[in-house]
């Protein structure tokens, strides 16, 4: 077990809440996996956060969405965390050093998304090069309402899962 899963297990409640908020953003899911205490490793951490969140309410995902800054943007929303808008930063760091013409059509892109859908793109950026962002931007585009909350929830479900691997190793 590692030293921050140990000492997150005996931490109270509230504290636990806090601790572990940042990995994902939404407070149902953050009581939803301290409720699920004490665990015993990363996997079942992991199998703890996806079974949380696949039980929560469509507003609870909307919730942790807007803890994240959008695709491109350095500055993170109010409602992140420190910890939050770093990993934001470290997630998204290939687009920071995109094309100027990439880094207007994401700005577009984004745009376009959010009038849309009413809310923040949402895309499990680590790894991906920001070509390859923006065409999945452009692709879930196409999607309507409910297969896009969908994709979103799984994106974010996969950010989640990388978070709690960070968070680990302390």
């Amino acid at each position: 077990m590692s030293n921050v899963l140990a000492r997150w297990n005996f931490l109270s409640v509230a504290a636990a809440v806090d601790e572990i908020l940042p990995c994902c953003g939404s407070r149902a899911w953050a009581d939803g996996m301290v409720g699920q205490r004490p665990l015993p490793d990363e996997a079942a951490l992991l199998a703890a956060s996806d079974k949380t969140w696949h039980s929560l309410a469509e507003s609870d995902w909307l919730e942790a969405f807007r803890s994240h800054s959008r695709i491109g943007e350095s500055q993170a929303p109010k409602a992140a965390s420190q910890r939050s808008a770093a990993w934001s930063a470290q997630e998204q760091r290939n687009v920071a050093g995109a094309g100027d013409s990439i880094k207007i059509a994401l700005a577009e892109g984004n745009r376009e998304y959010e009038r849309k859908f009413s809310r923040i793109f949402i895309v499990c950026a680590t790894g991906k090069s920001p070509a390859e962002i923006l065409k999945i931007l452009q692709r879930r585009m196409k999607n309507d309402e409910s297969i896009e909350l969908q994709e979103a929830s799984e994106q974010q479900r996969q950010i989640t899962q990388i978070r709690l691997k960070r968070w680990l190793q302390g």
